[in-house]
């Protein structure tokens, strides 16, 4: 027969557990803002999990969500056909579409 108090521990103990398990889930975003060439910017949020990617509003007014793609270096996020990339490394980033550069000279820092 459990007593009330091995009851209110197991439900400790459970309660914990599933706290624990809820923060490992809940991936972790950081918010920027690059300054780009020709007057133009990009608000970006970095998803960092178990599928990393990245949320982007662009001073066009498109917003677009990527997942993260294979890069040598940096950080590249593409959509399936790769007919836009989002390149970042540290405080800078650029934009391809459809092969042409469209968002360049972007910094964190201006």
């Amino acid at each position: 027969n459990m007593r009330c108090s091995d009851v209110r521990a197991v439900l400790a103990a459970a309660i914990l557990l599933a706290a624990i398990r809820g923060a490992e889930a809940q991936p972790e975003s950081i918010r920027a803002r690059f300054a780009c060439n020709d007057g133009k910017s990009i608000d970006v949020t970095f998803v960092n999990g178990p599928k990393s990617s990245v949320a982007l509003v662009l001073s066009d007014g498109r917003k677009l969500t990527l997942p993260q793609a294979r890069s040598a270096s940096g950080a590249r996020y593409a959509n399936a056909n790769e007919s836009f990339v989002f390149w970042n490394k540290g405080d800078t980033a650029f934009i391809e579409e459809n092969g042409k550069t469209t968002y360049d000279g972007c910094s964190t820092k201006r």
